[in-house]
């Protein structure tokens, strides 16, 4: 049985925000007679530009709350969220609230000396993150999270589709953009998509409807979730600039793992039979806990064939389910997908639902994505390099990456290199994983390194390592490697060197892709 979660703690061992006491519960589905009872509150978000933040913007306006917010970058996202009623302010330097606002929602990069939440403050305001806001909405409902190191977004946004073709109708917040979350409306590459109250069809028709969303494991963020169903698809060392070792990253993905429904409410807990730690992770877990992998011990097992790439997922009575072929490249990817067809099977997706679904998922912004072809002066007819966009920003991702692209690309057939743009995200995991790092490049040809992306470190973090330094080990490891910055002399650059049949890809968490799109601008007609 699965049944609705109510609401959990919203904080643990005092991680939770400096003004969250005494915050209004937002009361949802199960709880009231409307679908969220927040019809006349004002909620203000601060940092509603981004993905997800955006997403619960629109969710709670679509449930009844008088949302708006501030960002202070104009985006596509902002636009949308104005063109949709939902207002937003691009001025955070000065201390202003609306006369009304009730609640205030604090993206992760919001920090508390922001004018605004130091507004909220004074005024007794409460204030809540965006991981505690999202953890309240999952009361009443059946949450299910997409947790782990690497896959999150993917496997996610692969998760949805499936459900949404099924008629299982999940609202989803996801942490990309993604144009085939269905029945979002034009809007649909806004990473959002809002389902219905009560799940329609399936063995769990009648039940409360599904939340889909990302668990983050960013400042223990995940803490804050209380799923009936969730998944862990990896367990790495990353963010140690707030864990300090694998060994309290490792203890944190148990504390979320811990946060599962036990099996007697429906609680499942689906994790990596590899590279997730998962003995000790699902130590104390009161969920039914099942593994995936490629592993034939694994409890549902998974065979993929590279060239066609056709996935296999078979139960965990060792029957074959379902086998579907998927559009991007890599066996982690063959691995995203069959897990979000386990769940979805699951939540009461048919196989054959699974199979159309899974096979026609075309992808996510920045996630294997591929751009266009750059043509040189020069080139010949039918000659040019193919150009690729990439949001991996830990080691694995990294080597994960460039492997598929050759395996798949096989630039080498047609006398190419493939030539790598990397943006480290960070001054505190270059450092922490610079060895790593080092490690991943080795299916490049040429790797361009520009600054490291700056996003909260501390100041003195900044000094002790520098662009230079990944250079260094880079070449240390015979990878031709070099750093140039800014990213107008690496457009210049690429330009000189790119020539008929590389294969160009450029990543990184940062703003690293407009390198691509600057240089597709110079391609010859």
């Amino acid at each position: 049985m699965i049944a609705p979660r109510t609401s959990g703690s919203e904080s643990v061992d005092g991680l939770s925000p400096k003004v969250s006491a005494g915050a209004p519960a937002l009361r949802l589905a199960g709880e009231s007679d409307a679908p969220f009872d927040v019809l006349g509150r004002h909620v203000y978000l601060l940092g509603i530009g981004g993905s997800g933040m955006s997403g619960m913007a629109r969710m709670l306006a679509a449930r009844g709350a008088i949302a708006r917010g501030s960002d202070g970058t104009p985006s596509e996202l902002t636009k949308t969220l104005s063109a949709e009623g939902i207002m937003v302010d691009h001025d955070q330097s000065r201390p202003w609230l609306p006369d009304f606002c009730d609640l205030i929602v604090a993206s992760a990069a919001i920090k508390t000396d922001n004018p605004q939440y130091t507004e909220a403050v004074r005024r007794g305001v409460p204030v809540l993150t965006y991981a505690q806001a999202l953890g309240r909405c999952m009361s009443g409902r059946t949450g299910v999270c997409i947790a782990g190191t690497h896959g999150k977004s993917t496997t996610t946004a692969m998760l949805s589709c499936v459900l949404s073709d099924a008629g299982i109708d999940p609202t989803t917040i996801l942490g990309a953009t993604c144009a085939q979350l269905a029945g979002s409306g034009a809007n649909s590459a806004q990473g959002f998509r809002l389902g219905a109250d009560v799940i329609g069809v399936g063995a769990h028709a009648g039940r409360p409807g599904v939340l889909l969303a990302e668990a983050c494991e960013f400042n223990r963020s995940f803490y804050n979730y209380q799923p009936v169903v969730a998944a862990i698809t990896s367990v790495e060392a990353d963010h140690l600039d707030i864990y300090g070792t694998l060994d309290e990253v490792v203890a944190a993905f148990g504390q979320f793992a811990r946060n599962v429904a036990p099996s007697a409410e429906g609680g499942l807990l689906l994790i990596a039979h590899s590279n997730a730690h998962r003995r000790e992770v699902t130590a104390g877990v009161r969920a039914q806990v099942q593994t995936i992998g490629f592993h034939p011990d694994s409890d549902w097992y998974v065979t993929y064939e590279a060239g066609p790439r056709r996935v296999h997922l078979h139960g965990p009575d060792r029957r074959p389910l379902v086998s579907f072929t998927i559009q991007m490249p890599g066996s982690h990817n063959a691995m995203n997908a069959a897990t979000a067809a386990a769940i979805a099977l699951h939540l009461g997706a048919t196989p054959e639902i699974v199979r159309r679904s899974l096979s026609a998922f075309r992808g996510l912004d920045r996630r294997n994505q591929m751009l266009g072809v750059w043509r040189g002066p020069g080139f010949k007819a039918g000659q040019g390099v193919r150009v690729y966009d990439d949001y991996g920003h830990h080691p694995t991702e990294v080597e994960t990456t460039l492997r598929a692209l050759r395996q798949f690309e096989q630039p080498e057939a047609n006398g190419g290199r493939l030539v790598c743009v990397f943006q480290p995200h960070q001054h505190s995991r270059t450092r922490h994983l610079l060895n790593e790092f080092a490690n991943s490049f080795g299916a490049a040809d040429l790797v361009i390194v520009p600054h490291i992306y700056f996003v909260r470190d501390s100041a003195e973090e900044r000094t002790k390592v520098t662009a230079g330094d990944l250079v260094d080990r880079l070449r240390d490891k015979g990878v031709q490697a070099t750093h140039i910055y800014p990213f107008e002399a690496i457009v210049h650059h690429l330009r000189d060197v790119l020539r008929p049949g590389d294969l160009l890809v450029v990543m990184g968490a940062g703003p690293v892709f407009e390198v691509a799109h600057g240089l597709l601008a110079t391609s010859e007609k």
